[in-house]
Formats: C-alpha cells, structure tokens, sequence
C-alpha cells in the first residue's frame, strides 16, 4: 500500500503546477499521468500575466520566458484574407497596452503547451517531496469519509499499486474519468463548435516578419481559419473552425486536404508543407455544478471548458491551482480548519462561469461558430480583459469583508481598477528593498504577508510567532515606497495594515491602526482558516 496526503490525477500544466505548488509548501503529494511524457503537440499557448506573476513567485517565470517566444515575435493580432493577400486589419492586443502593461511587474508569455509542460515537470520534479509517475493510469477509485482509496496501473509493466491519500485533485482534462465517476454535471452550452487543427511545418517568414503575431485570422468565403504561431517561423498550427459548416469530417483530413488548406489559407498554392499531425475536437462552454465532493476536488478542464477565444482555459487551470494547493496545505499541516477547503468552489466557480461565458461571447462575436454570421472582426473585449484577470474579486468564508462598498468598473471584463479591498488581488506598486527595485508582487506566494503602514509597527510586531507563520513587512522602514504609491493603492493610512493570502490575494484589511492589534490579528487568521 502506497500512501500520500494529497493525489494528483492529471499531469498536464494544471496537474503539474498543483505538484510544484504543494511541494513549496511542503505537502508530499503524488501525481499520476496515463501518457509516457508530457504534450507532443501546441495545444494550449497564451499564458497571461496573471498566471506569469504566479510563475514568477514560484521562481520559474525566466525558465518559460527561455522555453516560449518574445513578446516582440508576437506583438500583433491580423486579420487577413490570406497570408500572401489583402491584408484586413491588425491590431495591437489590448493587454499589451501601456496603461495595461503598468498595472503588474511582467507580462504575457507565448510558450506553447509542448514547450511548457517540460518545464513545469523539471521543476514540480526537482522540487519534492512530491513525486510524479508517467504512463500511469489510475484505474480504481474508492473515495470514504477518511481519505480516498485507488488502483494505479503503470502502463509500461502492467503492474497494478494500491493507493491511499487524503485528497485527490482531478487535474485529469475535459474527459475528465474521475468527475464522471462522481457523476458531477457539466452545465452551460456543449458542442458549440467542431475543429480541427492542423500542425506543420512550413517557412512563412516572408509573408510575417514585418508584422508578428500571436494570430493571424484568414477570411475567405469558403474557409475561416486561423494560423497559431508556435516558433514564428517554421513551426505553426492551422486551426479550422465549425468543419460541419464547410461540409468536412474530421475523417476527410489527410494530409494532403491539410496541405491543399494550409495553401488555400496563405494564397500561395506552391508552398512547400509537411504536415506533423492533426487533432480533432469540440468546443463547449460548461462549469461543473461543483468543484468539491468530500476529499475530491475538480480543477482544470475537469471542472470547466471554455472556447479558446481569449486563451483563459489553462490560464483558469493553473489558478485554480494556486487557490486550491495552498488551502489544502494549511489544513494538511493542522493551520486550519476543513471548512476552509469550501471556499476554493465559492472562490473559483463563479469566475469560471464568468470567464467561460466571456470566451463563449468572444467565438460568437467571430462567426467562428456553427452560428455562421458574416462578422469578421471581434468585439472590443476580444484580447481587452483585464478586468477579468486582474479585477474579479472572491467573495468566501476565507475573506473577511471591511465594509467597503464594491468598487465599480464601467465594464467588469475590460476594466481593472487597481485596489486592496479584501477579496481582490493584492495591486502592483513598486517598493525598493536593500536598494533593489521589487513589486508587492513578489512578496507573496509562500505564507501569509502581512504589509503594514510606517506607523504600523504594531501591527508588525502582532504577526510575531502566529500560526501559521506570518511574513511582516512595515512599507516605509525597511521597505521603502519611494513614489509614495502604496497606501494610497492599498486603501491604508500610516498606521494601517492588509493580510495577504499565499494565492497573492487580500483576506483582511483594516485601514489604520487597533487598540488590541495581536486580539485582532489572532482573531482574523481564525476567521480566515476556519478555525
């Protein structure tokens, strides 16, 4: 019998990340993946600067930017009726505006799924003590009020392991075995549309050195499809959108109708390509009705599906992670109480929902759906949501609310306004540590920070010897604010001080100072971990 406090099924980016993340807090956890490595093919590839600022904290954020493409090979979206053709429009993403740019210390990266995953795995692996175990499936599943009990099997030997953990995260894909086991349903709208992408190689670097992007949209009559740069110069990805509508099969492409598209798509009918290979899928926009049942819990595609209009399905995964991994570590090590693992469904879930029909709204406003319109340019959201990833605040148990009332964006999904009220993330403003420039960013992601005023002192000094540890910072003595920026971004006077969770996420505030500021401290981290 194998036994581990937390089992991980799914070694894609979100099964991987959960692994490197419970290894930091120091969690064994044991992951399983049925294939014998990790992705061969793109698949996904926008990370966002949300979860780069996750990867930063980890230590890792050089490492992806090494493994993807610079920003300056991808800087543009075009829309084009082909690659050699009249050329529609192209425009600079909203997110990599300057005013978007300023409100965190990095940005996006493009590193498509295969380049990624390698580094993810070298890193969750080199980090223990958690372990991982390619070409292994699990088989069995026999979840109990104390812990869960399975069957893996390594595909290589045949040999079968009997297993027992006290938490399973199903990282395990849109498929998901284990949420069907749960008999968990998948609500919204499925099948929205059927594609195909097609991966091969072929220099198109005439027709886009002058003008590199991300994507470049192809609108033709008879074909709407998309090449996805991967390399920028020989290696890309041709996406077909809504095949039934065109009258294709997933069947029909062989490698010569691939070769004869991809022709069709960049005009030049005597381009040299080979075809690497093909996948078929649909597209759907659901969220499980529940990302928790008892010790189980769905994160990833296994708890939500989104068009990858917009580029938030992974991006969603791999923050549900980082909500997720810390809770169970802290309860893991006896620092809180069980109930607070509800908040990771309370916290979660409804951003799903809003960030999957968001990607739905974006596919539809295309015509890139089985709901053919003669739309060719997006709506304005399209590559604009930054209010979506830096602005939707939780509302849990694992919050406490100051009675500040919500701040009000004109337009929640384009729209961020910067700010600390508890159940945002925690706003970027540069300090100044031992003469180095840093980011309030960079001084979560391990424990609880507790950031205080620099008349705050007392509220440092009630961090002192919690449980769990808290990391005490007095902005103004040994951290300097030398644009005088952080109270002001943080809603706090001199003698004030915000409490911000491991996820970089803000769980108390209290704008100045306390009569009994260690009562209080003890008090909110009880009310915090449920305890």
């Amino acid at each position: 019998m194998l036994e581990t406090p937390v089992l991980i099924v799914g070694g894609g980016p979100v099964g991987l990340t959960a692994s490197l993340l419970l290894s930091r807090y120091g969690i064994r956890s044991l992951l399983v993946e049925r294939h014998a490595g990790t992705a061969r093919v793109p698949k996904a590839r926008g990370i966002n600067a949300r979860t780069m600022e996750m990867y930063r904290q980890l230590g890792i954020e050089a490492d992806i930017r090494a493994a993807g493409l610079s920003a300056q090979s991808t800087g543009l979206i075009v829309w084009t009726e082909s690659l050699a053709g009249r050329e529609i429009e192209r425009r600079v993403p909203g997110r990599a505006l300057a005013k978007n740019l300023a409100m965190t210390p990095t940005s996006n990266c493009l590193c498509a799924q295969d380049d990624l995953e390698p580094v993810l795995r070298r890193h969750a692996e080199a980090a223990g003590p958690g372990e991982l175990r390619f070409s292994t499936e699990l088989t069995a599943l026999r979840p109990d009020a104390d812990g869960i009990g399975a069957t893996i099997l390594d595909r290589a030997s045949g040999a079968a392991t009997e297993v027992r953990a006290g938490w399973l995260i199903a990282a395990d894909g849109a498929q998901s075995p284990v949420r069907r086991q749960l008999g968990l349903k998948m609500l919204g709208e499925e099948k929205v549309y059927d594609s195909v992408n097609i991966l091969f190689r072929a220099d198109l670097s005439p027709w886009v050195k002058d003008r590199p992007a991300a994507l470049y949209f192809v609108e033709q009559p008879s074909l709407r499809g998309t090449f996805l740069t991967i390399n920028a110069t020989d290696r890309w990805g041709f996406l077909i959108h809504s095949l039934s509508h065109y009258g294709f099969r997933p069947a029909d492409f062989t490698p010569e109708l691939c070769v004869a598209l991809v022709r069709q798509a960049a005009g030049l009918p005597e381009l040299p390509v080979e075809v690497l290979g093909t996948s078929a899928w649909e597209a759907s926009a659901t969220v499980a009705e529940r990302y928790r049942v008892g010790r189980i819990f769905l994160a990833g595609d296994a708890a939500h599906e989104m068009p990858p209009t917009g580029g938030f399905g992974m991006n969603t995964g791999v923050q549900d992670a980082l909500n997720l991994c810390w809770k169970l570590a802290a309860v893991l090590k006896g620092e809180a109480g069980e109930a607070l693992l509800d908040s990771y469904d309370a916290e979660r879930r409804p951003l799903a929902e809003l960030t999957t029909r968001t990607s739905l709204a974006n596919a539809l406003s295309m015509g890139r759906t089985a709901r053919q319109s003669s739309a060719v340019l997006p709506r304005r959201e399209f590559l604009n949501e930054q209010g979506l990833i830096f602005g939707v605040p939780y509302e849990s148990g694992a919050v406490l609310p100051d009675g500040t009332p919500p701040i009000q964006a004109a337009d929640p999904v384009t729209e961020y306004l910067p700010n600390a009220r508890p159940g945002s993330r925690a706003p970027h403003v540069w300090l100044q540590r031992n003469g180095a420039r840093i980011s309030t960013i960079d001084l979560f992601g391990n424990r609880f920070v507790l950031l205080a005023g620099p008349d705050g002192g007392p509220w440092a000094e009630a961090a002192q010897g919690l449980r769990p540890e808290v990391e005490a910072h007095i902005v103004g003595r040994e951290i300097l604010d030398p644009e005088g920026a952080w109270q002001q971004g943080f809603g706090v006077s001199a003698d004030g001080a915000v409490l911000v969770r491991p996820d970089g996420y803000v769980g108390w505030r209290s704008p100045g100072g306390s009569a009994n500021a260690a009562a209080e401290l003890r008090g909110v981290l009880d009310r915090l971990l449920a305890r």
